[in-house]
């Protein structure tokens, strides 16, 4: 079972509102909750701070946290979007009716509830100003304490500030693009890597870092999107590149709108269209697999194309 506790929080009785943090909560629940195709893949809870009669209380985030990495299941995950603080004492989440900065919810306190989660993988996303901290002991910022199983991916390092842009937060509006798809393999999954790899080439050097820490064996998959080849046409890898230096040597033949087209050879060179447009397989000596086969020149897999190729071989899709 995969569970997901969701919490945008805009409204705060000490002031410093915030504008974009519960749509951006929704845009995650949206992106998480199915797969592309329509299967549940999260079952989430979703906690929001919309006004004075919506809060999101201290002690409601506090049970509520506890409550999901009570879970013992696939996934327990955290995405929480909200006002953020540091102090001497460590880093702190901050609720609708927190009355300072370290009177929030202790990410040491998360820390310890993540780590003794019976889950067995724990995942915690942090859209909120010095959210970097998250994971590290107080008082020895250098020294970070995953227990098994636990990623945390924050928008922000501890010194800095979470941005907003349009009225919706930078990193989230990145983590939702990397959900959507942009993120995904050739096989549609995206995992906690493949998303931080997305929002790190994003951001440039002189924006807000992201922060991804880890202590994994394998990167699960958060979910599936339609992947850009079918799983069909992958493992026909091993079948027409017997070897991964192997060339397919090219004709006239193979391509359906020459003069003599071979229906053999044209299904297979559809093939290798659909690896040249995902950068599985190029032309040898010519800059489209059109002219490489009206040429007679051959085709030769990509770094990339070697090794999805090695998946196959070794039965890893």
């Amino acid at each position: 079972m995969r569970k997901a506790l969701i919490v945008g929080i805009d409204y705060y009785d000490g002031g410093g509102n915030l504008y974009g943090c519960v749509n951006d909560a929704y845009g995650v629940k949206s992106a998480l909750e199915r797969n592309s195709d329509g299967t549940l893949n999260f079952d989430v809870m979703m906690l929001t701070g919309t006004g004075p009669n919506e809060q999101v209380t201290r002690g409601e985030l506090r049970e509520k946290i506890k409550e999901l990495f009570a879970h013992s299941g696939e996934i327990a995950l955290l995405y929480f979007a909200g006002h953020g603080h540091i102090a001497e004492t460590g880093g702190y989440l901050i609720a609708s009716d927190s009355r300072s900065g370290d009177d929030g919810i202790p990410l040491s306190d998360l820390l310890v509830w993540a780590n003794e989660s019976a889950a067995s993988n724990k995942v915690i996303i942090l859209d909120s100003c010095h959210s970097g901290v998250a994971g590290e002991r107080p008082g020895k910022q250098a020294i970070a304490e995953l227990s098994d199983g636990l990623t945390i991916l924050t928008a922000s390092t501890a010194e800095q500030y979470a941005s907003e842009k349009d009225g919706a937060g930078v990193f989230t509006t990145l983590l939702i693009d990397a959900l959507n798809g942009a993120a995904a393999n050739l096989v549609g999954e995206i995992t906690p890597g493949s998303i931080y790899a997305h929002i790190d080439q994003s951001l440039g050097s002189w924006a807000q870092r992201p922060v991804f820490k880890t202590n994994v064996k394998r990167f699960i998959s958060l979910k599936k999107v339609q992947p850009p080849i079918t799983l069909a046409d992958l493992q026909r890898l091993t079948e027409i590149f017997p070897e991964a230096t192997y060339e397919v040597q090219l004709d006239p033949s193979f391509e359906p709108d020459s003069s003599a087209p071979d229906p053999e050879k044209a299904e297979i060179f559809a093939v290798l269209q659909n690896y040249n447009r995902v950068n599985l397989v190029l032309p040898v000596g010519e800059t489209h697999m059109y002219y490489a086969a009206m040429n007679s020149k051959s085709c030769k897999l990509t770094v990339l194309g070697e090794h999805y190729r090695r998946l196959v071989e070794n039965k890893r899709i």
